[in-house]
């Protein structure tokens, strides 16, 4: 970590706040999942077998589903079509697995369907990662040399990084809108085991709000640190 993290006030006013807001977002999920991962749906059906649903339910059937290592590693792979549902969704059989293998099922409905963000957020991904690689190194050596072109260029590249967590987060919320709607029309979960599905994708879906909180907390501390450089 640079040494002008320790000495730079704004970050601390700023920046630990937004992250210790993060922290506790990651916390919440974590805790809401293992919560109803102990709450088993009454039909029995699987992760797998509910993203499954979830694809034929929206006319869906060219995506595969497949077992990955890890722990809410799951995601969509738009590249090779497939849902990739972690150990402890893929074959379980509680609530929040159900609400995970949904919700990533919307993102793989929301290809098909060709949702106006997600088809934005493929499109500027790729910029935006670049823009997040780049940006901090030279947004640090802007202000460690105070070089204001070099250090304008990082604050650009670490904005158009921002744009892309903006974007992501109606893809989010509109592929568990998709997700509670699928589970309830299909009859997957009962009312009851809804509400705890729906508390599993708010807790996520908050994870992403907190991410961009940091995001934007980040870039507002190192304007206002060059700005103070600026008038000294």
């Amino acid at each position: 970590m640079p040494f002008f993290y320790y000495y730079d006030p704004y970050y601390w006013m700023i920046l630990v706040p937004a992250m210790l807001i993060a922290l506790l977002a990651q916390l919440n999920v974590s805790a809401t999942f293992n919560r109803y991962s102990r709450v088993a749906s009454r039909r029995g059906l699987t992760g797998a077998q509910a993203a499954e649903a979830v694809l034929r339910a929206h006319g869906v059937y060219d995506v595969r589903i497949e077992r990955v290592a890890g722990r809410l590693s799951d995601h969509y792979d738009p590249r090779s079509n497939v849902i990739r549902l972690s150990d402890g969704v893929y074959g379980s059989t509680s609530v929040a697995s159900l609400g995970v293998a949904a919700h990533e099922a919307g993102h793989a409905v929301q290809y098909a369907q060709g949702y106006g963000p997600i088809k934005l957020r493929t499109a500027i991904i790729p910029v935006c990662n670049i823009g997040s690689q780049l940006s901090i190194l030279l947004i640090v050596l802007g202000l460690i040399f105070y070089f204001p072109a070099l250090f304008g260029v990082g604050v650009i590249l670490f904005a158009v990084a921002v744009v892309g967590q903006v974007v992501t987060l109606p893809v989010e919320f509109n592929a568990s809108r998709r997700a509670m709607a699928s589970l309830r029309d299909t009859g997957l979960l009962e009312q009851e085991e809804l509400r705890g599905a729906r508390k599993v994708l708010t807790a996520a879906a908050m994870t992403y709000v907190a991410a961009l909180l940091v995001s934007i907390a980040q870039l507002l501390r190192f304007l206002l640190a060059f700005g103070g450089r600026r008038r000294n």
